[in-house]
């Protein structure tokens, strides 16, 4: 099926957002993306919105200061993963960087009983202890156990999830490490393999979320593989989004793949 693109303009800031869908939603009118998920798209008229109308409460003003250019598109993310993630949950950071994503993951899945988990794979030994140093500093040694640091491929993640426990979440942030070596990056070849090992662990009702940088050599080539991967899954099993600013040639994309 071809993908549709909704093309949604912020006449007050001049700013666009393109969403590409991989199953068609209804007639658009003149609006906002509420949510993309569960296989259709609902847009909110112009107006006052109420939250309580729609499945992803709390998600106006993280798509709104996004559209705006006030909301970085990894605080968006941040926001998604929040109305998808349940407390005790099981999620992936497959590219856990400098922590920040890890962090805010297991503050999303860790329960007063102190359950949950968030398993935390890069392939640099200096990203794991970038990660496990910023955890060490912010947590209680318990909520600490929670989180599992691997200095692995994100592509070999089926190799440290049990095959039994249910991943509500894998998130990825591509490209190079903040303030590493931007020679190291991840390649569109593991990254394929990554993207299908993330779809055969992921649990129905849970999230496959990239961001993509274009801005580095070999961004934009990754992205096309990110781009295939998430066009050609079935539609009655699993719906795709893209969202990006179309006037800020090398600013991330973020693709979203919800399993229904």
């Amino acid at each position: 099926m071809t993908p549709l693109s909704l093309r949604l303009r912020s006449t007050l800031m001049g700013k666009t957002l393109t969403l590409t869908f991989s199953s068609p939603p209804p007639p658009p009118p003149i609006a906002v993306l509420v949510t993309a998920f569960r296989g259709r798209a609902r847009l909110s008229t112009a107006g006052p919105v109420r939250a309580s109308r729609h499945p992803l409460s709390g998600m106006d003003d993280a798509l709104m200061g996004f559209i705006s250019g006030k909301t970085k598109a990894t605080e968006l993310a941040h926001s998604i993963w929040e109305n998808v993630v349940r407390k005790g949950d099981v999620v992936v950071d497959a590219t856990c960087g400098n922590g920040h994503d890890t962090f805010a993951l297991l503050k999303m899945v860790a329960d007063e009983s102190v359950r949950g988990c968030v398993y935390g794979l890069d392939i640099q030994n200096s990203a794991v202890e970038y990660t496990s140093s910023l955890l060490d500093a912010s947590l209680e040694p318990k909520k600490r156990e929670l989180v599992k640091l691997l200095c692995i491929c994100h592509s070999k993640m089926e190799d440290i999830v049990p095959k039994s426990i249910p991943i509500r979440l894998v998130a990825f942030n591509l490209g190079y490490l903040p303030g590493g070596d931007k020679a190291v990056i991840t390649k569109p070849q593991t990254t394929l393999l990554a993207l299908q090992a993330a779809s055969r662990i992921i649990e129905s009702g849970g999230l496959i979320s990239v961001m993509v940088y274009i801005g580095h050599p070999g961004g934009r080539e990754e992205l096309e593989t990110v781009h295939a991967f998430a066009s050609h899954l079935p539609t009655d099993t699993w719906t795709s989004c893209r969202l990006e600013t179309l006037n800020r040639s090398t600013a991330p994309l973020l693709i979203l793949i919800f399993k229904k």
